[in-house]
């Protein structure tokens, strides 16, 4: 049986960030949740060892947390699985036709929805992850099935 922490069937996001040359960089993150609805709040858990933290922890403008589709699974292993620092994410991925735009913003193609973030907090520092919240700027659903922890399982991307 899989661990507890395994066992929760939760959607598959991406968190897009920029540099100062307003280079972008795209992530997996499991680790998401809303906690506060007035006014409408995300926490996101993001490993110390990553471009994206790296972009956070600088004032950067823009953040775009994508809830992936069951469309996006094939992204997975690339946003996920290879280091922004190793793998230009965002040559892959305008190479390969999977960016669109939103409020002028590069974004995945097929997704769920899109949550543009604003007033990053630093929250919480653990040993491999920082907590950060983010107040809800804008938002734009989709109807795209949503990617789950359990496809990734299903299709051993994962575990």
């Amino acid at each position: 049986m899989k661990r507890p922490w395994n066992r929760s069937n939760s959607n598959i996001y991406s968190l897009v960030t920029f540099n100062d040359f307003n280079d972008f960089n795209m992530n997996i993150c499991t680790y998401v949740s809303v906690v506060n609805m007035n006014p409408r709040q995300y926490i996101i858990s993001i490993d110390y060892n990553t471009l994206t933290y790296s972009y956070l922890a600088k004032n950067v403008s823009k953040i775009i947390l994508q809830s992936l589709s069951i469309k996006n699974i094939g992204l997975v292993k690339n946003l996920g699985k290879k280091s922004g620092y190793n793998f230009d994410k965002q040559k892959y991925l305008k190479h390969n036709n999977l960016i669109t735009r939103w409020k002028e913003t590069s974004v995945l193609k097929n997704t769920s929805f899109l949550v543009e973030l604003k007033d990053k907090k630093k929250i919480f520092e653990m040993n491999d992850h920082c907590l950060f919240l983010f107040s809800v700027k804008s938002f734009k659903n989709f109807a795209n099935e949503f990617l789950t922890f359990d496809h990734l399982i299903n299709k051993k991307i994962i575990l």
